[in-house]
């Protein structure tokens, strides 16, 4: 039997940044109802999700041309809407965490399943915040609003893959990681750590 094929679901490549992390609980942006949600960092090198997103948001233009045109005669342009993936160097050009990069703000209403490398389900919340890379599943609404607060791209799935540097962590999450860090190096060489 087939697998089903959903065009308007994008796999983010493995140089994906998460920021903005909102992944374990629901938060009100703007006064909106709470949600899920997390901003993805996506690299302009990385051709191949771009391209993926690209054509994900053409099919949701195309399924959703009835929402779209609402009152209207006609539906206008996709090149006239503000879609979901954005540029980071247009809109963000004082975040150097934003540059070369295009991003997409995805969301949910549901809790995401968040996993690490492995596929294993991430317990401890603070192995993932604003700064981990790693893939994201999100599928894209059939209709694409504009000038809303609605995101149209639903974020499912997290998989951290990687933490490189601690520079978009809250201080909280880097001494976390850094305590950690330093536990491990005292424990494989069989020194107590933290003792008096």
């Amino acid at each position: 039997m087939a697998k089903f094929n959903n065009p308007m679901k994008v796999i983010t490549g493995p140089t994906t940044r998460w920021s903005y992390a909102n992944v374990w609980e629901p938060k009100s942006i703007n006064g909106g109802t709470p949600k899920y949600s997390v901003s993805l960092i996506i690299p302009k090198s990385d051709k191949v999700t771009v391209e993926k997103i690209k054509k994900a948001i053409q099919v949701a233009y195309e399924e959703g041309q009835s929402k779209l045109k609402g009152n209207g005669k006609s539906v206008p342009s996709l090149s006239v809407i503000k879609t979901p993936l954005r540029d980071g160097d247009l809109e963000r050009p004082d975040d150097e965490a934003y540059a070369n990069s295009y991003f997409i703000n995805a969301n949910s209403a549901t809790a995401p399943g968040i996993v690490d490398a492995d596929r294993n389900t991430i317990i401890d919340r603070s192995e993932v915040y604003s700064g981990v890379y790693g893939r994201a599943s999100t599928t894209f609404m059939h209709s694409i609003p504009m000038a809303t607060k609605e995101s149209p791209a639903v974020l499912i799935i997290c998989r951290r893959l990687r933490v490189e540097n601690l520079s978009a962590a809250s201080p909280e999450q880097r001494t976390i990681l850094q305590q950690k860090t330093m536990m491990t190096f005292y424990h494989k060489r069989g020194i107590g750590y933290g003792c008096t």
